[in-house]
């Protein structure tokens, strides 16, 4: 079996399939990675084969548009109507990654095209006249009336309005339409079809998170796979600098502080309130800077570093203070740590919350009320719990067990080896 595997964003959307294809690997079949050409030095560190994605959104990250729709969480009417000035922001860099999926596909000789929601490589897969698989890394994608969409800010509804909720991450990607419909008809040269913009239309569906953290519907259809999480494994070619070394031997275990891309327009603010929750707390603290811009924090109890790859480095804190992004979510459950979530936008208060009801997070710091009394008050709790310290490693090493990744796998070669039809016909 030869894989397509189409994703874009930040590390969070990357790494996933990143291990995906090395698992595939693993198992005597061959991968293609498609992503955003920044990570092409992460698949080559892996011996991942790399397809170029024009970077598209990512130039916005910096952009004060995307930078107001992260401070804001998209609350409120103005939280909306950032949204939309948003979208209009990434609708033509949306043109130039897609142009690179089907030169991607054209090349691949792939026999399955497995994709993200915010990629439609559905058609690249009509192209190819393979099946199409689609893969989530959170929950919100599949339809139920069991729960409400995590990636929705909304106030708690009842629940007959659970599934119309789904509808507003529908109608955001309806609002993509148009650029994957030219891109379809002009750049494949495919004829318009009913019901091709439809993710869900009967094909596999991998959900790349752990039904041990997160709801799941029983009442799926067999092909939503709800598989546990990809991990990546460990490169041994990663040497820590020497500076993160002494540090974490010079004194007790630290808190790891990171924010991802999130730091949004107030990052100075944010150093900040982290240096000063720090010291009041009184522990020592690991702060990386990732594309949030955390900067500025001159203590002797912090060190503050780019990023380091998070299998290596959270299992040698005493907790993990971040953002609720998926990723980095996964990796801590995985680390065993206690966690401190501060979410900012989409599905990061939903993994915020479900951190501190499956009892491994303290109750979520949220970015509109974070300060240094909160946040200090928070990683005391994390670190000074005895039972949400010993769930957080029971729980992790039940992650770990459920192998999400060799799942995934399993359902890919069933599919391909099934000869089932292309989710188009």
């Amino acid at each position: 079996m030869r894989a397509l595997l189409v994703t874009h964003g930040t590390r969070g959307d990357v790494q996933p399939f990143l291990a995906l294809a090395v698992a595939l690997r693993g198992r005597g079949h061959e991968a293609v990675l498609a992503a955003p050409e920044s990570f092409a030095g992460a698949a080559a560190e892996h011996g991942v084969e790399f397809a170029p994605l024009d970077e598209g959104p990512n130039r916005l990250m910096d952009d004060p548009v995307v930078k107001e729709a992260i401070d804001g969480g998209y609350r409120g009417i103005s939280g909306k109507i950032t949204a939309v000035r948003t979208a209009r922001r990434i609708k033509p860099l949306m043109a130039d990654v897609l142009r690179d999926v089907g030169a991607a596909a054209r090349e691949s000789r792939a026999d399955v095209v497995v994709h993200t929601p915010s990629l439609p490589a559905q058609h690249a897969a009509e192209l190819l006249g393979v099946p199409a698989v689609l893969a989530t890394f959170q929950p919100g994608w599949v339809p139920t009336n069991r729960f409400p969409c995590s990636m929705v800010p909304l106030p708690k509804l009842p629940r007959q309005l659970n599934r119309a909720t789904y509808l507003v991450v529908s109608a955001t990607l309806r609002s993509f339409r148009g650029v994957a419909a030219r891109w379809r008809i002009q750049d494949l040269e495919l004829p318009p079809r009913r019901g091709v913009h439809d993710l869900l239309r009967e094909q596999l569906v991998l959900q790349a998170f752990s039904s041990l953290v997160t709801p799941v519907d029983p009442d799926w259809p067999n092909f939503v796979r709800t598989t546990g999480f990809w991990y990546l494994p460990a490169t041994a070619s990663w040497t820590p600098p020497g500076e993160l070394v002494r540090f974490l031997d010079d004194g007790p275990e630290p808190v790891y502080v990171g924010f991802g891309s999130m730091a949004g327009r107030k990052a100075q603010h944010t150093a900040g309130v982290v240096a000063q929750a720090v010291r009041k707390a009184g522990v020592r603290a690991v702060v990386a800077t990732g594309w949030g811009g955390i900067t500025g924090i001159d203590s002797d109890d912090v060190l503050v570093i780019d990023q380091a790859p998070h299998d290596w480095l959270f299992p040698r804190v005493r907790a993990v203070v971040h953002h609720g992004g998926g990723g980095t979510t996964a990796a801590a459950l995985a680390a065993g740590r206690p966690q401190v979530v501060c979410p900012f936008v989409a599905d990061q208060p939903h993994w915020a919350d479900r951190m501190h009801a499956v009892g491994v997070g303290a109750p979520p710091v949220r970015q509109p009320q974070l300060t240094a009394d909160r946040l200090a008050e928070a990683i005391s709790r994390a670190i000074g719990d005895t039972a949400m310290c010993e769930r957080a490693e029971q729980l992790g090493a039940d992650i770990r067990a459920e192998n999400g990744v060799d799942q995934a796998v399993d359902a890919l070669e069933h599919a391909v080896d099934a000869g089932e039809e292309p989710r188009w016909v």
